[in-house]
């Protein structure tokens, strides 16, 4: 191997393995025993003191002090390596583990290297999650994820499914154990049982069990601290579902689900969305979360559908309403500076008119986006809101209230029966634009109207049967009485 070393010009990527010098591979050993000299990313790693005393040791530790984020300290570390490539001879650079498991730097010095004509050798070593999985006597097939601690701890929700387990790396501080802990709870309980591998491969390897809650509360914390998640069940997961829908699509699959297509399933689409808004009325938390559901299923049905026709797939739906989101909301993500939510809703709508322009709908108007299916009190809102967002909006309150005024004056004053429906279409457009200023919600306002009819009708009804009486006998007058006594006692 001397001799090989010695004959090699270019880089040299070597892998440290997990931690205990036992594990060195032979190559690696020979390499180490045979060069002047070697770079390190880090000193921090147990083999670096058994290494031959006339070594001639670099590190890169005080770039990590020097620099405000990791990505500058790779990068310098990539400029350096890359440099010292492009002399005459061979430079050796050592990283932790394998040079191409959780490590940046090496990827991108492989990368650099070949554009610049230089060669690369790798020596390969253990890698973190062979130790880890060996801790954890668990066997990472058929789906283990595996995620930078540093990366989950700056996101708000969980980039794997929590169907699968998921080793999640380089935990070093309880601060980012702290972070981590708050972007898993978004779907883990407090209580969900995980396990801290510290030191993985090393003589000091400790196999920690405690519950999600308590992570960051671990005194063992440190530069070699992994994370193991176990699934939270195997029915939690939208791909789990996914093929749930995919196989009730299968030849093997249900006769219902196989027929069905896009206008056949419209109507249960309608009626689902209409049973969740019931849900949502009654402020019903479990109706919801079963109602959100069977809505669900609709949609992941249209989308295995147009997956078979091949029209669209689920991955399609979900790039386009990620891309038009972020899109749509530069001063979240991007550095656009929006006063209020008036610059917010203004921006909306140049947004959507650059699209529409983009895609060739030159002519469509403002409200020509708004569904021509919706329920009539909030189509009206819908224009409404739309018009108001270019400043055609009335200035003030009083000038609402007074087109409601003005418009029930013409509703009376109407002749004949097409002038009546007339007026009283407008007479409703104009309570909605009232609601609109108030704020309130006009279909879930009569929504929850309706209900209280309802309620409240029945509670005549349920008194009528009390006294023996048949309703269709009771005079308006015993009827009203009932009705104002269903406001102050409805469960009697």
């Amino acid at each position: 191997m001397d001799n090989i070393s010695e004959t090699f010009t270019g880089i040299t990527l070597l892998g440290l393995g997990p931690g205990d010098p036992g594990l060195l591979t032979r190559q690696a050993w020979e390499v180490i025993t045979g060069i002047p000299e070697i770079y390190l990313r880090t000193r921090l790693h147990p083999s670096v003191s058994h290494f031959p005393p006339n070594l001639r040791i670099h590190s890169f530790d005080y770039l990590y002090e020097d620099n405000d984020s990791f990505e500058q300290v790779y990068k310098n570390i990539v400029d350096n390596i890359v440099d010292l490539g492009k002399f005459p001879g061979s430079v050796v650079y050592a990283v932790p583990g394998h040079p191409y498991v959780a490590e940046a730097t090496s990827p991108e010095i492989t990368r650099r290297a070949r554009e610049e004509g230089i060669l690369v050798r790798v020596i390969e070593g253990l890698s973190f999650v062979d130790a880890v999985f060996a801790a954890l006597e668990v066997d990472p097939l058929p789906q283990t994820a595996i995620i930078d601690g540093l990366e989950i701890a700056t996101t708000h929700f969980p980039p794997f499914p929590p169907s699968i387990p998921a080793l999640i790396a380089q935990i070093h501080s309880p601060v980012i154990a702290a972070e981590v802990k708050m972007t898993l709870n978004s779907i883990f309980p407090d209580g969900h049982e995980v396990k801290f591998i510290h030191g993985a491969g090393s003589p000091q390897e400790i196999v920690e069990s405690l519950n999600l809650y308590e992570i960051d509360r671990s005194s063992h914390i440190g530069m070699l601290t992994t994370l193991y998640v176990p699934p939270l069940g195997e029915r939690t997961s939208f791909e789990s579902f996914q093929e749930v829908v995919a196989h009730l699509r299968a030849p093997d699959g249900c006769p219902w689900d196989r027929e069905q297509t896009h206008q056949t399933l419209r109507p249960h689409l309608l009626e689902e969305a209409y049973e969740l808004l019931t849900a949502l009325d009654a402020d019903d938390t479990d109706a919801m979360r079963e109602e959100f559901g069977d809505l669900l299923l609709q949609i992941v049905l249209h989308a295995q559908i147009a997956s078979e026709y091949g029209e669209f797939n689920m991955s399609d739906i979900i790039e386009g309403i990620n891309s038009k989101i972020i899109y749509r909301h530069p001063h979240v993500f991007k550095d656009l500076e929006l006063v209020g939510v008036e610059g917010v809703l203004l921006n909306w709508e140049r947004l959507k008119v650059a699209e529409r322009e983009a895609k060739g709908q030159h002519e469509k108007g403002l409200l020509d986006g708004v569904a021509l299916a919706l329920p009539a009190l909030t189509q009206a809102e819908a224009y409404q809101k739309r018009a108001a967002r270019v400043g055609f909006d009335w200035t003030n309150l009083q000038g609402v209230l007074d087109k409601v005024i003005e418009e029930l004056q013409e509703s009376q004053q109407a002749v004949g029966e097409d002038e009546r429906h007339a007026e009283i279409g407008d007479l409703l457009f104009a309570v909605v634009n009232l609601a609109r200023w108030f704020d309130i919600d006009a279909e879930s306002a009569l929504r929850e109207a309706n209900i209280r009819f309802k309620n409240r009708f029945s509670f005549i009804e349920v008194n009528a049967r009390i006294q023996g009486r048949d309703l269709g006998e009771m005079t308006l007058e015993e009827m009203d009485l009932l009705w104002d006594q269903s406001k102050i006692d409805p469960i009697s």
